[in-house]
C-alpha cells in the first residue's frame, strides 16, 4: 500500500502550489480517441480540459511510468468530482471515472503525489466516453468497463440490500492461461478482509466466557517472552499491542512474500522476538502479527485447528459453502482466481503460497460474503452482545480513541456511518463496506495489483445511496489563494537578522523547508517546491499571504535561531533546523562487517562497493545504504528502512538496529573486528 500525506504535510504543499507566480500548471486539451504522452517532475500539475456533454460516463486511463501520480477531477464550476490515488506506486494505471451532469469544460489535474522525487513520465487518455446508464446494474457495468475485456484480469462484485442479495456479477478473467472468467462464485483470496472473522471468534469465546479480552496472552502463548508489561488479546484485536508485524520480521529474516510462509515458521520468529516497537496500548499500529496469534488462541481454547472451528460454526450455519480459511498451500481449490500484476511485458502472475491463517488467507466469493454482511443484522451466528463488540474501537493508554474496532475500520462516508475494511496480498485486492444504517453493502475482489477496490466500492456506494449522502464542499481553483492569517504593513529587516534565518529545517520525516536570502528578500521552499517570498511583519514574524501562512522564528540567548514555528490552516508545527551535513564526508568503511540478529537467527554482510554502503543478505537482492543526518542511513527496501549503528567506548561500531515502518529497532550485533 502506499504512503498518503501526513496533514500537515499537505498543509505546508498547498502553500507552494497556491503562490502567485510560481510553477503555474501546464495546460493541455483531451479528446476521446488521443493518447499524450507526457514527462513531469515533483512540483509541476499538467491540467487537462476536457469538453463534454451533460449525462455522459467518462473512463480515463492515466499510465504511470516512474513516478506515482494523484489525479483529480473537477466541473465546469471548480467542483471537485473526484480524487484518484490507486496503491500501485510509480507504474501502471491510474483510472479516473465520473458522470457529467452539466455540459461544459471539465478539468483533470495530474499532479506527483510526492513532494519529492525524480521526474517520470506518463499517458493520459479516455478509455469510455458513453452515455450515462440508466439503471444501478448499468452504472457498476460501467465503472469496469475497463476490465471486462479479453485477456484482464478483473473483479467480481456484490451489492446487498435490506438483507438481500441486489446485484452480482464477475468482470474479466479469473485465470489467463485458460481464460476462465470471473464470476460471482469465483474463489479469491481476500487478504486482511479475514481479520473480522478472527476477531469474531474471539469475540464469540469471551462471550461464551473461555476467555477474556483483558486476558494476558502468555496464558494461552507461553512461548511468547515476557516484554515486563502484559499484552491483551483485546489489544491484539486493535493493533496497540506493540507487536513487530510478522511480513516485515520475515522479510528482514530472509523470506521472500511469495515463498511457502507457513503458522509455524511465524509462530516460531514472533516467539523469539525480545524487543515490541512501543509499549502495550501506547499506539494503534497496524500488525498482522495479532490476528496470527488470536487464530492460534482460538485453537488452544477450542482444541481444534482454528479452519475448522471457523467451519463449523460461521461458515456452515451461513450457508458460506465455497468459504474457507486456507491453511494448506498444496490444496486444490475449485474455481478459484489467481492473482496478476501488471509490467512492461504484460500481465505476469503474483504468486502467493501462504500456509498461514488468522490474519490472512480466507478463502470466499463475493455471494458468500454477502451473506456474512447480512449477518451483522439478521445474527443466524453471533448475538448483539458480539455485534456491539465487533464494534467497540480501541482506546489508547493516553484516553485516545482509534479508529479501528475487531478486525474493522469504524468511519463515515460523506455524512453516512460506514464500516469498513481491505485486503492486499500478493496481486489480490479486496474490499468490504457496509453501511449499517442504511441496510446496505458493497463487495469487491480483484485479482489484479493495481484495482482499487475501496475506491471503485466507493463509487457502487454513490450509485445507490447518492441521494442520501452529504455532497463534498467545492474545492478552490488552484489559482484561487486563501487569505493570509494576518497581513500587516511589510517592515525593514537588518541583512544579519536575516541572515541569521537562513538554513535546512524539518518539518516532517522526508520534507524539509529550505530558507535564503535572494535580492534582500527571505524565501522559503519545500522539498520539491517552487519558492515562495516570505514577508517581515518583525524581526521574527513574516507572512506568506498567498498562502494564508505566517512563519515565527525563535531566536536564542546567543543569537542563533535553530527553530521555527509555521501558524497555517488554525494549527501549528515546529520545524527544527538541520545542521549542515554532507553524506560525501562519512567514512562508510567504519560500519563494514557481518552483523547477526539473535531474535531473526539472520546475518548482513556490510561492504563498501564503488562507493556505496551495500548489506548483503544471500536471499535478498543488494541493498543500498545512504548515509543521513545524525548518524543514521537509509535503505532502499521496504523491509530495511532506516539503520542507527551503535558504537563501543572506544567509538566503533558494535551493532545497528533495524527499523522499517511496523518494525522498529531489530537488534544486529556485530561479529568479530
Amino acid at each position: 500500500m502506499k504512503s498518503h500525506r501526513t496533514t500537515h504535510l499537505a498543509l505546508f504543499l498547498s502553500l507552494f502550489y497556491l503562490t502567485a507566480g510560481s510553477c503555474q500548471p501546464a495546460q493541455f486539451t483531451l479528446k476521446k480517441g488521443e493518447t499524450r504522452s507526457a514527462s513531469i517532475s515533483a512540483g509541476q500539475t499538467h491540467q487537462y480540459t476536457l469538453d463534454l456533454k451533460a449525462g455522459q460516463y467518462l473512463l480515463a486511463e492515466v499510465v504511470q511510468d516512474g513516478i506515482d501520480l494523484i489525479i483529480r477531477a473537477y466541473d465546469p464550476k471548480g467542483t471537485q468530482l473526484g480524487e484518484f490515488d490507486s496503491p500501485n506506486g510509480q507504474y501502471g494505471p491510474e483510472l479516473i471515472s465520473f458522470v457529467t451532469r452539466v455540459a461544459g469544460a471539465y478539468r483533470l489535474d495530474v499532479a506527483p503525489l510526492e513532494p519529492e522525487g525524480k521526474p517520470g513520465k506518463y499517458t493520459i487518455a479516455i478509455k469510455v466516453l458513453e452515455k450515462e446508464s440508466t439503471t444501478p446494474e448499468g452504472k457498476v457495468d460501467q465503472l469496469f468497463a475497463q476490465w471486462n475485456v479479453p485477456g484482464s484480469p478483473g473483479a467480481a462484485v456484490a451489492v446487498v440490500k435490506d438483507g438481500k442479495l441486489q446485484y452480482s456479477k464477475g468482470y474479466g478473467f479469473a485465470n489467463l492461461e485458460y481464460d476462465i472468467p470471473n464470476s460471482p462464485t469465483t474463489v479469491f483470496h481476500i487478504a486482511s478482509v479475514s481479520k473480522q472473522f478472527t476477531a469474531f471468534a474471539i469475540a464469540t469465546l469471551a462471550d461464551q466466557g473461555k476467555l477474556s479480552l483483558d486476558d494476558d496472552i502468555r496464558k494461552y502463548l507461553p512461548e511468547m517472552h515476557d516484554f515486563g508489561k502484559p499484552i491483551t488479546i483485546r489489544q491484539l484485536a486493535h493493533h496497540t499491542s506493540g507487536l513487530r508485524d510478522q511480513w516485515n520480521l520475515l522479510a528482514l529474516a530472509g523470506w521472500r512474500l511469495d515463498d511457502v510462509i507457513t503458522r509455524e515458521q511465524i509462530l516460531k520468529l514472533v516467539f523469539n522476538q525480545k524487543e515490541l516497537n512501543f509499549e502495550p496500548n501506547a499506539e494503534h499500529l497496524y500488525c498482522n502479527t495479532g490476528y496470527t496469534l488470536m487464530a492460534e488462541i482460538v485453537a488452544r481454547v477450542t482444541e481444534k485447528p482454528f479452519p475448522e472451528w471457523c467451519r463449523q460454526h460461521i461458515f456452515e450455519p451461513l450457508g458460506m459453502k465455497q468459504t474457507l480459511f486456507y491453511d494448506d498451500h498444496e490444496k486444490i481449490v475449485k474455481n478459484r482466481a489467481y492473482s496478476y500484476y501488471q509490467s512492461s511485458e504484460g500481465y505476469k502472475k503474483s504468486v502467493l503460497s501462504y500456509a498461514n491463517v488468522g490474519a490472512t488467507s480466507l478463502f470466499t466469493t463475493v455471494e458468500d460474503l454477502a451473506k456474512w454482511a447480512v449477518n451483522f443484522k439478521e445474527m443466524k451466528v453471533g448475538n448483539a452482545r458480539i455485534m456491539a463488540q465487533m464494534s467497540e474501537r480501541g482506546v489508547l493508554n493516553s484516553g485516545d480513541t482509534i479508529p479501528y474496532a475487531f478486525g474493522q475500520g469504524i468511519g463515515t462516508y460523506k455524512g453516512l456511518a460506514m464500516i469498513s475494511h481491505g485486503g492486499a496480498d500478493a496481486g489480490y485486492r479486496t474490499s468490504l463496506a457496509r453501511f449499517p444504517d442504511q441496510d446496505f453493502a458493497v463487495i469487491v475482489f480483484s485479482n489484479l495489483a493495481s484495482f482499487n477496490p475501496t475506491g471503485l466500492g466507493l463509487q457502487i456506494a454513490d450509485i445507490y445511496l447518492g441521494d442520501r449522502m452529504t455532497q463534498p464542499k467545492p474545492a478552490p481553483k488552484p489559482d484561487a489563494a486563501p487569505k493570509p492569517e494576518k497581513e500587516e504593513t511589510a517592515v525593514k529587516v537588518d541583512a544579519a537578522v536575516l541572515n541569521a534565518y537562513v538554513g535546512e529545517y524539518e518539518l516532517a520525516p522526508g520534507f524539509n523547508i529550505t530558507v535564503t536570502l535572494e535580492e534582500g528578500k527571505l524565501m522559503g521552499q519545500g522539498t520539491g517546491q517552487p519558492k515562495a517570498e516570505m514577508r517581515p511583519q518583525s524581526e521574527t514574524t513574516f507572512v506568506i499571504p498567498e498562502a494564508g501562512a505566517t512563519v515565527i522564528f525563535e531566536p536564542e540567548d546567543n543569537g542563533k535561531v535553530n527553530r521555527f514555528t509555521l501558524k497555517q490552516g488554525g494549527q501549528e508545527y515546529k520545524c527544527t533546523r538541520i545542521q549542515p551535513f554532507s553524506p560525501a564526508s562519512v567514512d562508510l568503511s567504519t560500519f563494514t562487517g557481518r552483523f547477526y540478529s539473535p531474535e531473526l537467527e539472520t546475518a548482513y554482510t556490510l561492504k563498501v562497493e564503488d562507493g556505496k554502503l551495500i548489506a548483503h543478505h544471500q536471499r535478498h537482492p543488494d541493498i543500498e545504504l545512504r548515509a543521513g543526518q545524525g548518524g543514521k542511513f537509509a535503505g532502499n527496501t521496504w523491509f530495511f528502512g532506516q539503520v542507527e549503528f551503535e558504537k563501543d567506548k572506544e567509538g566503533k561500531v558494535s551493532g545497528m538496529k533495524v527499523s522499517s515502518g511496523r518494525v522498529r529497532g531489530v537488534q544486529f550485533d556485530k561479529e568479530g573486528d
